[in-house]
């Protein structure tokens, strides 16, 4: 089994990748799913409590930026809810792009560096950032997603948006007739107020 020590707190993740997760859920036995989806109502029923904008369908982007980092804090050690008991992934195959890319350096092929940090478990005594062969189109990676990802969002809403984000306990829960709106509502909204990474890992 691999390691999941990275598989603590909170992170955002796009709607795109919330749906693709939501799928992998729906996949597992009705046994694990019950379980991984009363969890999660609880883990956001106590974050709502504790921050009242950021309610039910639990969108990030309408909340002000500030507040992202009280809701994710990076000392968050709870287990991520898809977690088996031996530590796996429940959904390995429909996991977010954050969690496929954790653990290397984001090294652009044109040597761009997007992320420079790296899992110390995977390169123990090498400079990663030195390695050639770790170099990816990740710029361009990026702005096909956006671009998926506006595509996605004109069809499903009529609206055009660069991102909506949310938490892996949201989009296990995920339901679309309830964000449709949120997102709709987003369109009329200054983007001072609204939050759009660039990718995953600039948030």
């Amino acid at each position: 089994m691999g390691c999941s020590s990275c598989c603590r707190g909170l992170f955002d993740i796009t709607l795109l990748d919330a749906l693709y997760l939501k799928r992998g859920v729906e996949r597992l036995d009705e046994s694990i799913r019950s379980g991984i989806i009363k969890t999660s109502f609880e883990r956001l029923k106590a974050l709502s409590l504790e921050f009242p904008l950021f309610v039910e369908p639990w969108i990030l982007n309408p909340i002000p930026e500030p507040e992202w980092d009280a809701i994710m804090p990076e000392e968050d050690e709870a287990p991520c809810p898809l977690l088996s008991e031996t530590g796996g992934c429940l959904i390995y195959e429909y996991r977010p792009m954050t969690c496929r890319l954790n653990g290397i350096p984001l090294i652009d092929v044109s040597g761009e560096e997007l992320f420079d940090e790296w899992c110390t478990l995977n390169f123990v005594e090498e400079n990663p950032l030195k390695f050639e062969d770790l170099r990816f189109g990740f710029t361009e990676l990026f702005a096909q997603e956006l671009l998926l990802f506006r595509e996605f969002i004109h069809i499903l809403t009529g609206s055009k948006i660069s991102e909506v984000d949310t938490i892996i306990p949201a989009a296990i829960v995920l339901e679309l007739d309830r964000i449709v709106p949120v997102v709709k509502k987003m369109t009329h909204q200054s983007t001072e107020t609204t939050k759009f990474p660039a990718n995953p890992f600039c948030s």
